[in-house]
């Protein structure tokens, strides 16, 4: 009944998802999307301790897909929120990782921040790992949440191999094998949400962080398939709970140990 229930609701955010999409190809207006009113009672964080946000969509997808996240961390207090669209067209992770790190540069100079949050889903997540492993970003980047993303690789979809940047996903290859390596003192905190009914990954533990160097938590979510991840309420209740716990000398309200949404 489970499975039936988070297929169905896969399907319903896919046909959803599809009416956005056209929506979301061209790349935000700055101060398109101004804060809302913080729901009364709701915990708050001091504002320096609340950067901003950047959002980085998956494989073939663009910012559409974080219009209920986007909507809930805003009500919840966080007042900067900028999404990046990719080119669908992008063939190296690193490329795209590179092209995040100029971003997140204006957005801390626009904004006056010295270090941003950030939520990958899917390719996303693995776009901005490496930005913070391999290119110096972990000075930029103070949390890196990952929503469904293959950080060991996935086996899903072998007809896709003829996709560069497919291949980069599956286990072994070049780019994970970059990631494995050694990242002592890695200043970003990560926390990994993999699903059980995750269908696009293979296996489905490769959604988890597992380096010894890196600061990380995995967060099980039961319920919930793929496309869910980045639109569910629970999911995004979780994700605010991670983007508000402590880091050195931080209040916190909190950490999502695991969710349960069936």
């Amino acid at each position: 009944m489970t499975l039936l229930k988070a297929t169905a609701l896969e399907l319903a955010i896919l046909a959803g998802h599809l009416l956005l999409y056209p929506a979301g190809i061209i790349q935000e207006r700055r101060g398109a999307h101004p804060a809302l009113p913080v729901p009364e009672g709701t915990p708050q964080l001091p504002a320096e301790a609340k950067p901003p946000v950047v959002l980085l969509h998956g494989f073939i997808d663009n910012r559409s897909v974080f219009l209920l996240l986007r909507r809930s961390l805003s009500q919840h207090g966080r007042q900067q929120i900028e999404s990046l669209n990719y080119s669908p067209l992008t063939c190296d992770i690193r490329i795209a990782a590179e092209l995040l790190g100029r971003h997140i540069e204006q957005v801390c100079e626009r904004t006056g921040s010295r270090r941003v949050d950030v939520v990958g889903h899917s390719l996303g997540g693995l776009i901005a790992r490496y930005y913070v492993q391999r290119l110096g970003g972990d000075t930029r980047v103070r949390t890196l949440v990952t929503l469904g993303t293959p950080h060991s690789g996935t086996r899903v979809a072998p007809l896709a191999n003829a996709h560069p940047i497919v291949r980069q996903m599956r286990p072994g290859s070049p780019v994970l094998e970059e990631l494995a390596l050694p990242s002592p003192g890695c200043r970003t905190h990560f926390v990994a949400f993999w699903s059980d009914l995750d269908h696009i990954m293979d296996p489905l533990e490769s959604a988890c962080v597992e380096h010894p160097d890196l600061a990380a938590v995995n967060v099980r979510v039961s319920g919930v398939g793929h496309l869910a991840l980045p639109v569910h309420p629970a999911v995004a209740t979780g994700i605010r709970q991670a983007l508000d716990t402590a880091h050195p000398g931080e209040p916190s309200t909190g950490r999502p140990e695991g969710l349960t949404v069936a």
